[in-house]
């Protein structure tokens, strides 16, 4: 069913109109006496989803009994950035969600209709796994809150993918991620119908529609009125999901004429400290980046690889390398096997042999980043010729040299138009 809808390319929501919205759309849903919020954690700081949950904090009070952010992989978030995502609603509420220890399996999907979705690209049953919270907790309200953008390993983020795969398990999350690099990445990114998403619709209809989960799908894009929220959908199946995205495919999609020759991406270090994360420079530019041509990555806050001790350990064992040659790691090496969505990681993080990646972090060696397969170059004189305070977003001349610049890849997808189409 879908509570509530509204949303336009133009469209700017304000704080006040959307502090009604929540309120209206929780009095159609009627008293609800425990209720559970699930939002993204702040690497999607953006997505107005702490707002969201303030206002939700606002009409429930003592009866929001718990707020999950959806980690995945991800670390945990720190106080202060609960405060800042989140002002006013009390630290006490924050739970922290382990990956590996504090998941149920509440149902597997048959190998058979994991092969058929994907065109046979994987052979394997794929457990729907979620925290224990959600089916223990005894919650009469369960509220997935997240922003629908381009994703590199479900096409279009958000909708269950916060359940499934934002409070999933180490296996569910493994597979699900080595399903899209196996079916192809540049054949996922910006569709909403694709095979990981199909896995993760089937999971719903069969082992959580007994869940009181409701979903706010927000989209959020910059313009010259700023970064704004441009649109909001509510609701308790793919509906609210399938509206916002079409949505967020036209704000956030950017189809370009003509190729990029070279690239310059900003990561900001609060919310990018890792490659595990600040990979989306990569991931979301690849279909635009002309043959021959190079990204450079302006990361002042990264400081490792992965958001986790053992996948940061297998990003520098195996580097970032052909696809070809990553499946073969996976052929013969068990740790990998064991940790698919590592896998998947470095597929998505190859050029291919394409472009040329020059990554200019703040905090780790040349040795480092040299080590796993990219470029280096020192962050302060690429800042110092490709100054972020003075580019502004899309085409810019830097000493007659032509750029493409972006601020915060997250927020987008770029590609040239029959790059695209192939």
């Amino acid at each position: 069913m879908l509570y509530f809808e509204k949303g336009a390319p133009l469209l700017a929501l304000s704080s006040e109109e959307l502090k009604s919205i929540v309120f209206r759309t929780l009095d159609q849903l009627g008293r609800r006496e425990k209720v559970l919020v699930i939002p993204p954690d702040f690497t999607r700081f953006h997505s107005r989803a702490g707002e969201l949950t303030q206002y939700i904090y606002a009409y429930y009070g003592d009866r929001l009994t718990d707020i999950l952010p959806a980690l995945g992989t991800h670390f945990p978030m720190t106080e202060a950035e609960i405060a800042k995502m989140f002002p006013g609603v009390p630290y006490a509420l924050f739970r922290v969600h382990n990956w590996r220890e504090d998941v149920v399996t509440v149902g597997v999907v048959p190998g058979e209709y994991v092969r058929e979705v994907s065109g046979g690209a994987v052979d394997y049953p794929w457990p729907a796994q979620v925290n224990k919270m959600l089916v223990t907790g005894g919650y009469d309200l369960i509220l997935s809150l997240g922003q629908v953008v381009p994703h590199e390993v479900i096409g279009m983020a958000s909708y269950n993918k916060n359940i499934f795969v934002g409070t999933g398990g180490a296996e569910g999350i493994n597979k699900s991620h080595f399903i899209g690099a196996a079916y192809g990445m540049e054949r996922i990114m910006g569709r909403a119908d694709n095979p990981v998403r199909k896995v993760l619709n089937y999971a719903s209809g069969h082992f959580t529609a007994h869940l009181p989960i409701v979903y706010m799908q927000t989209v959020v894009s910059p313009g010259s009125d700023g970064l704004q929220m441009r649109g909001l959908y509510i609701g308790d199946d793919a509906a609210c999901f399938n509206k916002a995205a079409a949505l967020a495919l036209d704000v956030n999609f950017r189809m370009l004429d003509r190729e990029m020759k070279k690239v310059v991406v900003y990561l900001d270090p609060e919310e990018f400290r890792t490659t595990w994360v600040g990979n989306k420079s990569i991931y979301r530019t690849r279909m635009a980046i002309a043959d021959g041509g190079e990204l450079i990555v302006l990361a002042p806050g990264l400081y490792r690889f992965g958001e986790d001790p053992v996948n940061d350990a297998l990003i520098r064992k195996y580097g970032y390398v052909h696809t070809h040659q990553a499946l073969k790691y996976v052929e013969e090496n068990e740790d990998l096997q064991d940790n698919l969505g590592v896998a998947a990681h470095l597929i998505h993080g190859t050029p291919e042999g394409r472009f040329r990646i020059t990554y200019c972090p703040g905090r780790l060696t040349q040795q480092e980043i040299e080590s796993v397969g990219f470029h280096y170059a020192s962050l302060q004189q690429m800042e110092k010729k490709y100054n972020p305070a003075l580019l502004r977003d899309g085409w810019n001349d830097v000493d007659g040299e032509e750029i493409y610049y972006i601020s915060n890849p997250a927020l987008g997808l770029w590609a040239y138009k029959e790059r695209f189409e192939e």
